[in-house]
């Protein structure tokens, strides 16, 4: 199922609501650097690809308005690793 994550510009996150649990991905955008800092996936909506979703919104943003990625984020990082088509968008 594709979810539509929600680009939260105000508050530099992702966003996606999973049976009442609210799913984050943070950055800090510094000109035109994305710095991935943090991702949060409760528990209970856990198991379900979430994360992998809220990172794929946040890199194919990051891809659409030309910025480079740091993933200080730990989870970002390994997807990055494990999904090459975003490692072009490494800072």
């Amino acid at each position: 199922m594709k979810r539509a994550i929600e680009h939260n510009a105000s508050a530099s996150r992702f966003e996606w609501t999973e049976d009442g649990h609210l799913c984050i991905l943070e950055y800090v955008l510094s000109g035109s650097t994305m710095d991935i800092t943090h991702t949060l996936v409760p528990p209970e909506a856990g198991g379900r690809g979430i994360a992998a979703d809220l990172a794929n919104a946040a890199l194919d943003t990051a891809r659409e308005n030309g910025w480079r990625v740091i993933p200080s984020c730990s989870y970002v990082a390994v997807h990055i690793r494990r999904h090459k088509q975003y490692q072009d968008l490494l800072a």
